[in-house]
């Protein structure tokens, strides 16, 4: 187990590394910031001023040792457009982004996966035949598109929910659904198929033969064997919803991180944009650590380091 670590946690600082300094050249290849600060007509003096005293007269390379320098001291630098720190317009936003990821997660969860596996018990009940229609509309579906249905159907024709914001508890409603609607679907699917699997197996069989009811052999075998897609794929949706509130915090004006991130490269924020990469590619790498070790905790065959 050790070792195992040790070598995850050697690869995590390799990918961390090589996403900062990534996503820190490809922002200086979009343009200059200071000729969106500077005011029409501005002189080149003014323009030159400005560029000094936001640091960008330096080498890209003294600037990007300089980013470097700070991150090593948790020190993720200013705004340029705000001049206000970093660490703190990322902490005014984030509970949004965590508010309206759990949420989706939690529908997609919730009804994914008990979807999924009554598809793989009751393969030719009409139900079914629904739910796997569901699972191709959701997996279709741009979420651009199905939050602008959302919106038309239940806040401008039925006027049930608000359509953006997040002044009150039930605003989250409209965006959660919305976000979690490709990721219910793949669980949905995910899970079927794993099920499906465990269920031609002999033991299932032979569980029947002692008498045991379809539900009951599910219940006792065939979900825990099933699991280990289902933790797979968990971790790279949790991921997935991250990236895709980028989309659906715009469309619903939810004043999270993906509305923040998309106005910063707008603005051509750099140090914004650069720590919430950062923050994304540790999510990433935390969640995938998370499902490697739960591999072995719900199955026993599976070794971490000199098995199988």
């Amino acid at each position: 187990m050790s070792r195992f670590l040790i070598r995850r946690l050697m690869q995590a600082v390799i990918s961390i590394l090589g996403v900062t300094a990534l996503i820190f050249f490809l922002q200086r290849l979009a343009g200059d910031p200071v000729l969106l600060m500077v005011s029409e007509g501005a002189s080149q003096q003014a323009i030159d001023a400005l560029r000094v005293n936001l640091g960008f007269d330096r080498p890209v390379l003294v600037q990007f040792t300089d980013y470097m320098s700070d991150l090593a001291r948790f020190d993720f630098g200013r705004s340029i457009v705000q001049q206000v720190p970093v660490v703190d317009i990322i902490g005014s936003r984030l509970p949004y982004t965590i508010w309206l990821a759990g949420a989706a997660l939690t529908l997609a969860l919730g009804i994914g996966a008990p979807l999924g596996v009554f598809m793989a018990m009751r393969r030719d009940h009409p139900l079914s035949r629904i739910g796997m229609a569901f699972v191709l509309a959701g997996q279709s579906l741009p979420t651009f598109w199905s939050g602008v249905l959302l919106i038309l159907l239940f806040a401008v024709t039925l006027g049930w929910l608000p359509a953006s914001g997040a002044r009150e508890t039930q605003s989250v409603i409209l965006p959660a659904i919305c976000l979690s609607l490709l990721s219910m679907a793949t669980f949905a699917r995910v899970t079927r198929t794993a099920v499906l699997d465990e269920l031609s197996k002999p033991y299932m069989r032979a569980a029947r033969a002692k008498g045991l009811s379809m539900g009951q052999a599910v219940r006792r075998h065939a979900l825990r064997n099933s699991a280990i897609p289902v933790i797979s794929i968990a971790a790279l949706e949790i991921a997935n919803l991250l990236s895709g509130a980028v989309i659906v915090e715009t469309v619903f004006a939810w004043p999270g991180l993906g509305q923040l991130t998309i106005q910063s490269i707008a603005a051509r924020d750099f140090p914004i944009v650069q720590a919430i990469v950062l923050l994304g590619a540790l999510v990433s790498i935390g969640l995938n650590l998370a499902a490697d070790l739960l591999y072995s905790a719900v199955d026993p065959r599976i070794r971490l380091e000199g098995g199988k």
